[in-house]
């Protein structure tokens, strides 16, 4: 890892990231504006990469963009956030459990309607194990 300045597409390659990512997290002020070169390319430098790296990982753990940028921010006012993160790790686990609700009552459904279809066979105008089914139904 090199600590000399880099452009947008080596810093982009080195996280396995699109340069207009890295663009997009300029533009809405994850990651500050860069210096220039003097032939105007953008150059980051380590702390860029630093601060790169905390928003892929963060990232990586199931934080939103909106929610990393409230970190950040906690953090630049000098306050150590790791309430805040906690704060938000908690409520992403309730996100996480709402899910998994709902994809185990999506499976029990899939289930019943596939030993259904063992008992009724097809039949219907294309396929009544579809067409019986109550999933889909407003």
């Amino acid at each position: 890892m090199s600590t000399s300045p880099v452009r947008i597409g080596e810093l982009a390659a080195e996280f396995h990231l699109n340069p207009k990512t890295l663009r997009y997290y300029e533009s809405i002020g994850l990651l500050p504006a860069p210096g220039r070169s003097t032939s105007g390319y953008r150059q980051y430098g380590a702390a860029d990469r630093a601060r790169l790296h905390f928003i892929v990982q963060a990232k990586a753990v199931g934080l939103r963009l909106e929610d990393i940028a409230e970190v950040l921010q906690v953090r630049e006012r000098g306050e150590p956030p790791c309430a805040h993160v906690r704060s938000l790790l908690d409520a992403r686990l309730a996100e996480v459990d709402r899910h998994l609700q709902a994809l185990t009552r999506f499976r029990a459904e899939l289930l019943a309607l596939r030993v259904e279809a063992d008992v009724e066979g097809c039949g219907g105008s294309v396929c009544g194990i579809i067409e019986r089914s109550a999933l889909g139904r407003a």
